[in-house]
């Protein structure tokens, strides 16, 4: 409130599951009182859908819109909430826009996105992530910018630290089923995520033969949002996945396994972000996060390490407090 009020440009760093999208919440008040146009982009189609039915029902005496694929007839309201390819609809509109994911495909390093996304602005921005890159983090430490940190969820319940598992692929398969089992029967929902759209659906078949309770999801599954949602209302215990689930999920109780952890395509903020789905909710703040693979990587290690020093900063805060 206080940068935007002085014209300053903020960054927020803050972990996954700390409440980014509450802590938006006054600033987007403030700028509808002030008569002004406000937008909330996000790169990913999924996410945004479920922020605009979020926001809907926050903001219910204002008009909120989605502008999305597919979803794009109605573009003007109080708050338009729109994934970041929708911005070219708009020349020097909005006076404030929130930019969350920054760091999430496709936005982060294309060019044109980037452009798009000043184009729209006629104000100033608010950008959000838990794995900012050391080039956004520079960005912010320039003149009339800030970076605001916050190192604790909401709940200020440490962040699940992820269990390496490493061995051959059998021995990876027989931890899985066995842990999977374990959830299962204490009636916790499971994310399996596996690093491409063919694994995915080949480690769905392998699960299939032990488990009847799941079904699996990828950018290309037909009805995804439907099965999202019915594993939601817990007509499914788990769901394998690719990266598409890294964000933007909550679910309680959630547990996480990710199968060939040590594939190229997990960097580090893509592990941490997808250890952040565990543990979100305030009467369910623990949960397992596993990482199996068939040799440590570097990635891996750095995933772990950033949560950890995390948590290392909540001890010091509660300490302090």
């Amino acid at each position: 409130m206080e940068n935007y009020k002085k014209g300053i440009d903020s960054l927020v760093y803050a972990v996954c599951g700390s409440g980014k999208t509450e802590i938006s919440l006054k600033i987007i008040q403030y700028v509808i009182n002030c008569g002004e146009k406000i937008a909330f982009a996000i790169p990913r189609k999924d996410v945004c859908i479920e922020l605009y039915s979020r926001l809907k029902d926050i903001f219910s005496k204002n008009k909120v819109i989605a502008l999305y694929g597919g979803h794009t007839k109605e573009k003007y309201g109080d708050i338009v909430v729109l994934t970041t390819h929708q911005l070219f609809r708009f020349k020097k509109y909005f006076s404030l826009i929130i930019l969350d994911e920054i760091d999430a495909f496709p936005f982060s390093g294309d060019p044109v996105l980037n452009s798009i996304f000043y184009n729209a602005l006629n104000g100033h921005y608010i950008m959000m992530s838990a794995t900012p890159s050391e080039e956004v983090i520079n960005h912010f430490s320039e003149e009339n910018k800030d970076i605001l940190k916050l190192q604790t969820r909401f709940h200020r319940h440490p962040l699940p630290v992820p269990e390496l598992v490493i061995g051959n692929t059998l021995f990876l398969f027989a931890i899985l089923i066995k842990k999977m089992s374990s959830y299962l029967k204490e009636k916790k929902p499971i994310f399996v995520f596996a690093p491409t759209i063919k694994e995915c659906e080949k480690l769905f078949s392998f699960l299939s033969i032990f488990f009847r309770s799941g079904n699996y999801v990828h950018s290309k599954r037909k009805n995804r949002g439907e099965i999202i949602d019915a594993f939601r209302s817990s007509v499914y215990s788990f769901l394998v996945t690719t990266s598409v689930l890294e964000r933007g999920v909550t679910v309680k109780n959630l547990q996480v396994i990710i199968f060939k952890s040590d594939s190229f395509v997990y960097e580090k903020g893509v592990l941490v972000q997808i250890a952040g789905r565990v543990g979100r909710k305030a009467d369910a703040p623990e949960g397992e996060v596993i990482f199996l693979a068939n040799k440590k990587t570097k990635e891996m290690e750095l995933a772990v390490s950033s949560i950890q020093r995390d948590n290392k900063a909540l001890q010091d805060m509660l300490q302090r407090d």
